[in-house]
C-alpha cells in the first residue's frame, strides 16, 4: 500500500458526516466552558505532556491550528513547594487566544489549595487535577494516576479544592488504576463536587499505553456524570476523532502524542466534524514545522548531543507518517549529529516535496518501543 492509497483508505474507514453533525446541540453543562473556536462542534483540547506541550509548543501547535484549550504541563505541588516559572510562562506569555488550564499534580491537600489560589492570580481558565499519570517514578508517589487508588483521598482533595476555586476546576484521569474497581466511585465524586470539565483516558494507570481503549468505559462516564468529558486515547487522527465521538457520545477530544506527529490535527478535525474535505499535508510542510521545532534548540546554549536528542523526541512521532517502510524513523534514530539529522529529514522530506504526509501513522510504526504498541483499529 503507498502512501496516497493509505491516505484513501483512512479517509474511506468512517462515513464521519453521517456520524458527527456541524449543528451538534451544545448541553447546559458545556456553557459552563470557554467558548469554542467554532460553535456547534466537539471540543478539541491538546492533553498535557511533560517536557512537551510548554510554550514553545503550544505556540508551534497555534501555527498550524489551535485546540479549543490548553493545559499546562503539571505544576509539581508538595511542601513549601512554588509556582515553576518554566510552567508559568505557558501562562503568561500564552500568545495563542486560546483559553489554557493550569495542571495541578499533587497530593498534600493544604499545598494543593495554597498552589491553585496562587495560579487564580493569574489569566487560566480553571485549575485542572492530574489523576492519570502512568509513570511509576509519579504513581508510586501517591500522585497523578496514583491517587486512583484511593478514593477517599480523592474526595477530600477534591472538596478541598472546591472550597478554594472559584473559578473552574477539572480533571484529567484513567478509568482506574490496575483495574476499574473504583471507576463509578470516583465518577459519582465528579458530580458530588460539581467538576466542571473531565477528561477520561480509556485505559488503566497500569495499561500504560499499551492495550487497546476502553471507549465502552468513556461512553459510561459520559452518561454517569453531569459535566461535559473530553475522550482521550489513540486520538491518531480527524477521521478517529469522528469515529471515537460517535462510540462515546463524548463532548470532545483531548488530543496528545497525535499532536506532536501532526501539529495540522485540530484544524483537520474542525474540517471532518464541520463536512470539509481534510487538508492534505505535504512533505515540505512537515520539513518547515521541523525547522520550528529546531528554532527553540537554537536559543539556548545547551550541547549539540543534547539538541539532537531534544529533536528526535519530536521526531520519534513525525516519523510515523513519513513513509510505511520506516526508513526514515530509522535512519534519523541513527544520526548522532545535528548534520547527520537534517540531512536525513531532506532526504526524505524534500526529495519529493508534494508527497502526502499520512493521515494515521503508518501500521506497526512505534514512537516509543518500550512503552507503546502500534496503534490498534478503531472497530466500528
Amino acid at each position: 500500500m503507498n502512501r496516497i492509497q493509505f491516505n484513501l483508505w483512512a479517509l474511506q474507514q468512517t462515513d464521519v458526516r453521517l456520524m458527527v453533525h456541524s449543528d451538534r446541540k451544545i448541553s447546559p453543562q458545556e456553557n459552563r466552558l470557554p467558548p469554542p473556536l467554532q460553535t456547534g462542534l466537539a471540543l478539541t483540547a491538546l492533553a498535557p505532556m511533560q517536557d512537551v506541550t510548554d510554550l514553545f509548543f503550544m505556540s508551534v501547535i497555534d501555527r498550524y491550528g489551535s485546540p479549543d484549550y490548553f493545559f499546562t504541563e503539571y505544576f509539581r505541588v508538595y511542601t513549601n513547594s512554588g509556582l515553576d516559572k518554566k510552567t508559568l510562562r505557558s501562562i503568561t506569555e500564552n500568545s495563542t487566544d486560546r483559553p489554557i488550564f493550569a495542571q495541578l499534580i499533587g497530593e498534600s491537600i493544604p499545598d494543593l489549595v495554597r498552589i491553585a489560589q496562587s495560579l487564580s492570580h493569574y489569566p487560566i481558565a480553571g485549575i485542572d487535577l492530574n489523576m492519570g499519570c502512568p509513570a511509576p517514578r509519579i504513581y508510586r508517589k501517591n500522585v497523578g494516576g496514583g491517587l486512583l487508588r484511593d478514593p477517599e483521598k480523592v474526595s477530600r482533595i477534591l472538596g478541598e479544592l472546591r472550597d478554594a476555586v472559584d473559578g473552574r476546576l477539572t480533571v484529567k484521569m484513567r478509568v482506574g488504576f490496575d483495574d476499574t474497581a473504583n471507576f463509578d466511585r470516583i465518577l459519582d465524586l465528579i458530580n458530588r463536587y460539581n467538576i466542571d470539565l473531565l477528561s477520561l483516558h480509556g485505559r488503566t494507570v497500569k495499561e500504560k499505553y499499551h492495550s487497546a481503549v476502553h471507549y465502552d468505559l468513556i461512553a459510561h462516564a459520559v452518561q454517569r456524570v453531569n459535566c461535559p468529558v473530553l475522550a482521550n486515547g489513540n486520538v491518531t487522527s480527524a477521521n478517529a476523532a469522528a469515529t471515537v465521538l460517535s462510540k462515546t457520545g463524548a463532548a470532545g477530544v483531548m488530543v496528545g502524542r497525535a499532536a506532536i506527529r501532526n501539529p495540522w490535527i485540530f484544524k483537520q478535525i474542525r474540517q471532518t466534524l464541520s463536512g470539509q474535505p481534510v487538508s492534505i499535508v505535504t512533505l515540505v510542510e512537515v520539513r518547515d514545522y521541523i525547522e520550528r521545532l529546531r528554532q527553540t534548540t537554537t536559543t539556548q546554549p545547551i550541547p549539540e548531543r543534547a539538541r539532537v536528542s531534544y529533536l528526535k523526541m519530536y521526531l520519534n512521532y513525525i516519523a510515523q507518517g513519513v513513509d510505511a517502510a520506516g526508513a526514515f524513523q530509522h535512519e534519523m534514530r541513527l544520526a548522532r549529529t545535528e548534520t547527520e539529522l537534517f540531512e536525513v529529514c531532506d532526504r526524505h522530506l524534500l526529495s519529493d516535496p508534494n508527497q502526502a504526509f499520512a493521515l494515521e501513522p503508518y501500521p506497526g510504526l512505534v514512537a516509543r518501543p518500550n512503552c507503546e504498541t502500534a496503534r490498534e483499529a478503531i472497530v466500528n
